[in-house]
């Protein structure tokens, strides 16, 4: 519900993915425009639950609540699938307050689009951190160049989840793809790793990588 910027590229990397996926707006030129990559493209006001429930919308395994540009409209929609029984429902929020909002009327997670966005490129910025995600809240996973300190050294030699409290998941090497991480596994100059663990940890781990 919902295809501006936010709704049109989710709605755009699951269909993709190969999942049906069922496109909502009251804009048809918005609707007209993301057709090619929606299975079902509806033009109509999902604040009605009338015309969702004509629409079968209540049978759907995932609903994503990406409008932007009416808090009401949000909060509505948001209840009207609560309503309807859907039991994956996931809603975009503006505000820490909206979203405290969506929860009550049955959103079951929250999305801060502009918020995380600042986050992830706020640790790119300072520090060598290519990639940022949060897992879970308090928890992430981060993509880094090799720190001098350890390059020519094997990750049990490392010691990071020792020293820093933060686990090498998978690294890259130079030119080369992903690869799963093994003790035995030895770091060289310009390999990318991949490390999770506590936010504040990933910060020190991240802080350090500068030196």
């Amino acid at each position: 519900m919902g295809l501006g910027r936010f709704g049109s590229a989710l709605a755009e990397e699951l269909y993709a993915e190969g999942h049906e996926v069922m496109g909502i707006d009251t804009d048809e030129d918005l609707v007209q425009r993301c057709s090619e990559f929606l299975t079902f493209a509806e033009v109509c006001d999902a604040t009605n639950i009338d015309t969702l429930t004509q629409l079968g919308v209540g049978h759907a395994t995932h609903a994503v609540v990406a409008i932007g540009d009416s808090l009401q409209a949000s909060i509505l929609t948001t209840a009207n699938l609560s309503e309807l029984g859907v039991t994956d429902i996931w809603a975009k929020a503006l505000t820490l307050q909206h979203g405290r909002i969506l929860e009550r009327v049955g959103a079951h997670n929250i999305v801060f689009p502009e918020g995380d966005a600042g986050r992830r490129v706020a640790h790119r910025i300072s520090s060598k951190v290519a990639e940022y995600v949060e897992l879970d809240e308090g928890f992430v996973l981060a993509e880094l160049t090799v720190p001098y300190a350890y390059v020519g050294s094997t990750v049990q030699e490392c010691a990071l989840r020792e020293t820093y409290g933060v686990s090498v998941v998978c690294h890259k090497p130079l030119g080369g793809t992903f690869e799963v991480t093994t003790g035995n596994t030895v770091l060289g100059e310009k390999d990318l790793i991949l490390v999770a663990g506590p936010e504040d940890a990933i910060e020190r781990f991240a802080q350090m990588s500068r030196e």
